[in-house]
């Protein structure tokens, strides 16, 4: 009896025990699935830009093409997206995983467009990526936040539409021990067909970085190369001379492709009756950067310290231009703020110099005189590296609409030959207040074929600063300001202000919306 009764009076016990666990459990469970669940990010910004002329150069440069160079205007934007998931505590990650991004943004005023400067879907299998669509990008080694401009793909311009498959973060090498890391993509793309004298033309696109030493080491070394070519197209008739195009059509076959992947020479087939001599050369306008670079922990400080070489021809190939390039150094605080009044977040330094091109003379058989590289331009894609009349480098480069009139001109990009100091600097006031400057001093030679005889320089200033307010259950007010001085760009002041709201739209099942 008494055996009894104790199994009764413990009964309640267990079973009260059972209900604990299997509410744990499924805690456990719920918060596994809460670390995995996908996050569904959005942003929402109104604001408003007025300028005395033109759009000051820091009010537009390398933002993906989303600010017009003729204001005043009123900016609406809104986006959604979601990346891939986070690990969970015990690190665990899905190895095939898949994300989304959709941007869109109105201006109207003396400007009116609506624009998507990114709509993409992506994909993952462990470290390889596959996305198809528009996405903001910047390619090469440089300091992403504050730089004046990757040389080759400095997202000044709408991302153009491709096709990318890659590494998207570096990725150790197996039995390296995590020493050798490697990122990489090869992609292929479209240029527009609106406002291009030659229509139609496709992109090509790969790069390969390598990173020797560990996330968790002091110093690490980087180099790497990135490989642009646009190819193909057709221009309607007298655009292009028949030598160099027969009745403005480009080759664009697929037997042409791997040559010009390959920046093979020689391989224009003669049968064809789209090759000219041209072809005999190369397949399609080749460019891009040889990078490498350096970062080095010194206790309460990053220093990171890059260098890109240019090329736009055979002369890095023969050393002729290696005066020309970007060189870089970040400082970078590793410390977080702890609300003192000032705290110095970064600060980046950068020289750019494209004055050489090789020197003033080209003779196809001399490698010594291998100039007029003529940076950005090419005598068959006569629009330039451009997109949407944007330079998709660094904006340093010039495009026809955006220089003084005055100025000797012609199509594509009228003014290659810069030597430039940037700086650019990030802080903290108060632990809450983002101020943001970027200041460009620049001399101006024009280009080889039409140069600038009064050499003029160029100064380019923004300042911005951010705070949290509490409208609408919390946003972020930004104000920029913005001023050109000199004599290659328009004498503009311009100022930018708006108000940002950004939050989940949702995570997992819980359609909420909740403010951030």
């Amino acid at each position: 009896m008494y055996v009894l009764y104790t199994k009764l009076i413990a009964l309640p016990v267990r079973l009260a025990l059972l209900a604990h666990i299997g509410w744990l459990s499924f805690g456990l469970v719920s918060a596994v699935q809460a670390q995995n669940a996908r996050i569904n990010q959005y942003h929402l910004e109104a604001g408003s830009l007025l300028s005395t002329d033109q759009t000051p150069f820091w009010l537009r440069a390398n933002q993906y093409g989303i600010v017009p160079l003729k204001g005043p205007v009123v900016r609406l934007q809104g986006g959604i997206r979601s990346d891939y998931r986070l690990a969970d505590s015990s690190g665990h990650r899905p190895k095939v995983d898949w994300g989304y991004a959709v941007d869109a943004v109105a201006n109207v005023g003396v400007t009116n467009q609506i624009i998507l400067p990114e709509a993409h879907v992506k994909g993952r299998l462990g470290a390889f990526e596959l996305y198809v669509g528009r996405k903001r990008e910047i390619v090469g080694l440089v300091d992403t936040l504050l730089t004046s401009g990757a040389y080759a793909w400095s997202g000044n311009t709408l991302p153009l539409p491709k096709i990318q498959i890659g590494l998207y973060q570096y990725t150790p090498i197996p039995f390296t021990k995590g020493i050798l890391s490697v990122l990489g993509a090869y992609s292929h793309g479209w240029f527009e067909n609106g406002d291009r004298l030659v229509k139609g033309s496709y992109l090509h696109q790969k790069y390969l970085y390598g990173r020797i030493g560990k996330p968790t080491w002091p110093f690490r070394l980087y180099g790497g190369f990135n490989h642009e070519v646009i190819w193909g197209g057709q221009a309607a008739p007298g655009v292009l001379s028949d030598l160099i195009a027969v009745n403005g059509k480009l080759p664009s076959s697929i037997q042409y492709y791997l040559p010009m992947v390959l920046g093979l020479r020689g391989q224009g087939d003669r049968n064809d009756p789209n090759v000219t001599s041209l072809e005999d050369n190369r397949i399609g306008n080749h460019l891009g950067s040889v990078d490498l670079g350096a970062d080095v922990n010194l206790r309460n400080w990053n220093l990171y310290v890059y260098r890109q070489f240019l090329y736009d021809d055979g002369s890095l190939f023969y050393g002729t231009n290696l005066a020309d390039g970007l060189n870089g150094l970040r400082i970078k605080n590793r410390r977080q703020s702890a609300g003192e009044p000032f705290f110095l977040q970064q600060i980046t330094l950068e020289y750019l110099f494209t004055e050489s091109q090789g020197g003033d003379d080209f003779v196809i058989d001399d490698p010594e005189l291998r100039g007029r590289d003529n940076y950005f331009n090419h005598s068959q894609f006569i629009d330039g590296w451009t997109y949407f009349g944007r330079t998709i480098g660094t904006p340093f480069l010039t495009p026809t609409a955006e220089a003084r009139p005055t100025l000797p001109s012609s199509i594509g990009i009228v003014n290659n030959r810069v030597s430039m100091v940037h700086l650019g600097g990030s802080a903290l006031l108060s632990g809450k207040i983002q101020v943001i400057t970027r200041l460009s001093f620049s001399r101006n030679l024009g280009t080889y074929p039409y140069p600038y005889p009064d050499a003029p320089t160029q100064f380019s200033g923004l300042l911005t600063a951010a705070v949290p307010v509490r409208a609408f259950g919390g946003t972020m007010l930004s104000s920029s300001l913005g001023l050109d001085l000199g004599g290659l760009l328009p004498n503009s002041v311009g100022v930018y202000v708006g108000l940002r709201k950004t939050g989940l739209l949702s995570r997992g099942n819980n359609q909420t919306l909740t403010p951030r």
